[in-house]
């Protein structure tokens, strides 16, 4: 698939300056089965293109453990760095805590800023 826009259930995505653009759409809980739709989505998307990745995850109410560990993991696939947009305290700490236990295996940032994301992730292009 090479589209300038894809779009499931759960997400949509684009590539814009080198960066690829996560967005999670509003109210999602998101499970195991969510995570391994979304991550093979995003790499059928990517066609072998490593890309740093903008992720906005402002839209998700909840992360259970089975996504948070998968997507730590194979979620880091493809990807060169990955800036995490947050926007409430609970977000931050869910985000936090994903990223103290779960250890992402690219670097990986928390940002209220989306030029501050930018910003970091532009050293990775």
């Amino acid at each position: 698939m090479n589209y300038e826009l894809f779009e499931n259930e759960y997400a949509k995505f684009w590539v814009n300056n080198q960066i690829l653009f996560f967005e999670y759409k509003p109210d999602l809980v998101i499970d195991l089965k969510a995570a391994q739709q979304i991550v093979k989505d995003r790499i059928t998307f990517q066609n072998e293109v490593t890309y740093p990745i903008f992720c906005d995850i402002r839209g998700v109410v909840y992360f259970n453990k089975a996504s948070r560990d998968y997507l730590a993991k194979s979620g880091s696939i493809l990807t060169k760095a990955v800036g995490i947009l947050v926007h409430q305290k609970v977000s931050k700490a869910i985000s936090s805590f994903y990223l103290e236990i779960s250890k992402p295996t690219v670097p990986t940032k928390l940002f209220e800023d989306k030029s501050k994301a930018l910003q970091f992730l532009s050293n990775y292009i």
